[in-house]
């Protein structure tokens, strides 16, 4: 599409905070009507850009979000990426990781921006984060480099100071404005007077191809945190959900766990019975080494993979993401330790 022309940009409405005003009657937030936005944010006339939206049937609040309103998202994308410069997903903050990373990984070949961003404030409020959020998020979205192609090549999270590479961030804070971080990767942008890119840290697709989306995405997968004290009992009882196909391990500092005889048979057992199970650290920021220490070196030698520096979100949705495309066990175990869209090291 040629430069001169305005630029055409999505708009997806899922549901969350930044898409709420208040009822003058009833005092109560509720979502209002994307179609009306210019009257609610009429600073959006300014950019110049022709903006279309699409609204979830039904707003979702983020904490109800599962694979089906991913895949709700990832279609409409899909069925409009030929059509418009860029996306921008309006979202609750509580799961908005989650759908970042799913979403990085179900998009295969994504060559536009798929902005992410949402408000802990409502948009209809005096003083709103959710304004700002929207602006920039659109911006970002319309951002061309000097030969016309797109800046941003990937799913990122927008919010107030910062634009983060969707797998690599999380929720950090439920009550600031910069509430997300990237603990292990730099800003893809940092947002002041200007949007200033951080084009070494832009993630560029390393093998041509056309976008090609991936809707399975198998939620047969767990969480296993550890704490000290924790039970044979309950271990072997979580190992035993029906129909389990993936673990991500919680473990502490650089990947080390309990040494108790118990606590690595149960992992064995399950591995040896086709469960994966991926090593990731509590820590908020950091990586895997299970060589390090003779209790992470016992986890390696039974068959946990190193989740390296994943984050907790893109760990499980990797998993869930490589179960949805049929691979087995031992696939997934080598597709773990493998960067698919700089979600890892």
């Amino acid at each position: 599409m040629s430069s001169t022309k305005r630029p055409r940009i999505l708009m997806i409405y899922t549901g969350g905070t930044i898409g709420m005003i208040e009822n003058p009657d009833t005092r109560a937030l509720e979502p209002f009507d994307f179609d009306h936005l210019i009257d609610n944010v009429p600073k959006i006339k300014m950019l110049d850009f022709e903006i279309d939206n699409v609204q979830f049937s039904r707003p979702v609040d983020s904490s109800a979000m599962n694979t089906s309103h991913w895949s709700d998202i990832a279609h409409v994308i899909e069925d409009n990426y030929d059509g418009y410069e860029g996306f921008v997903v309006l979202h609750g903050t509580d799961t908005m990781a989650y759908t970042a990373s799913a979403l990085s990984f179900m998009l295969e070949n994504l060559d536009k921006p798929v902005i992410i961003t949402g408000s802990q404030l409502p948009i209809g409020e005096v003083r709103t984060d959710g304004e700002e959020n929207l602006i920039t998020a659109l911006q970002v979205a319309a951002a061309k480099d000097l030969d016309g192609a797109p800046i941003v090549r990937e799913v990122a999270i927008l919010f107030e100071n910062y634009l983060w590479r969707g797998n690599r961030s999380t929720k950090h804070s439920a009550d600031q404005f910069n509430a997300f971080k990237s603990n292990n990767y730099p800003e893809l942008a940092r947002v002041g007077l200007g949007i200033y890119y951080n084009k070494e840290a832009l993630w560029r697709r390393q093998v041509p191809g056309s976008l090609k989306v991936h809707y399975g995405m198998d939620p047969n997968v767990i969480y296993l945190d550890l704490f000290p004290g924790i039970q044979e009992s309950t271990v072997k009882h979580m190992l035993a959900t029906p129909g389990l196909r993936g673990v991500i391990l919680k473990t502490f500092g650089a990947g080390n766990g309990p040494n108790d005889p118990w606590f690595i048979q149960a992992l064995k057992e399950a591995i040896d019975k086709g469960v994966v199970i991926v090593n990731v650290t509590q820590c908020s920021n950091g990586c895997v080494h299970q060589q390090r220490y003779l209790t992470g070196l016992g986890l390696a030698q039974i068959g946990v993979v190193s989740g390296q520096d994943l984050t907790s979100e893109a760990a499980i949705t990797k998993l869930m993401h490589l179960f949805g495309k049929g691979y087995s066990p031992d696939e997934v175990r080598r597709y773990m330790e493998y960067c698919i869209c700089g979600e890892m090291c």
